[in-house]
């Protein structure tokens, strides 16, 4: 990060914060203050509804970015971003973002590949919540779960699945029936040609 930061404004800098699980790095509704780039840890991006319900629309880990379309728009922040493990980021002061999206042609560069990457993952993620059943989705969660080493908590899932715990619980029943799941946790009790297999089946329905 020194590199974009060389000829920056004066008192402007990258700074690295911590935030414990639970924590918020950016507030629904608030002015941004930075735009962090993501070092360490996972967060979930998710809009309150005034019902008190969460949508979680997208689950952020390390080198992903975020306050990045506020901080273009200059608009207040349209989600929460909250820490799930601990994070640590790399916070860039508003000030200094708006500069060097201005004077710095690389950094340019890595913000379009990034959030090409982001439209690509929302594209993907939302044909398979339209073209194939919760239990393929699902399934597809749990496995980016076990890569990544995380737990993410069932409400969480159900909330970006877009289903409720009900609807949640029976999927797992279903899954623990055809013995895809471990009968009590949610591992995935396959190996990894099986599991493909069967996602392989569920797109061939």
């Amino acid at each position: 990060m020194e590199q974009f930061t060389a000829s920056a404004p004066e008192s402007e800098a990258v700074t690295i914060k911590t935030f414990a699980p639970g924590a918020r790095l950016i507030h629904q509704g608030d002015t941004i203050s930075y735009v962090y780039i993501i070092r360490e840890g996972i967060t979930k991006c998710y809009l309150e509804e005034d019902n008190g319900k969460d949508y979680i629309f997208e689950f952020l880990g390390k080198g992903e970015i975020t306050g990045e379309l506020e901080g273009i728009k200059k608009e207040k922040c349209l989600c929460n971003i909250e820490a799930i493990t601990s994070v640590t980021a790399y916070a860039i002061p508003h000030r200094l973002f708006a500069w060097l999206l201005v004077n710095n042609t690389t950094f340019n560069r890595l913000l379009l590949e990034e959030l090409a990457v982001r439209i690509r993952q929302t594209c993907i993620r939302t044909s398979y919540q339209q073209l194939y059943p919760v239990e393929y989705t699902l399934l597809r969660l749990l496995a980016l779960e076990a890569a990544q080493d995380i737990v993410i908590p069932k409400k969480d899932m159900a909330a970006y699945l877009g289903i409720t715990i009900r609807s949640f619980n029976r999927t797992l029943k279903e899954l623990r029936a055809k013995n895809i799941l471990d009968p009590q946790g949610l591992n995935i009790g396959l190996s990894r040609k099986q599991l493909e297999e069967i996602l392989r089946r569920f797109e061939e329905m």
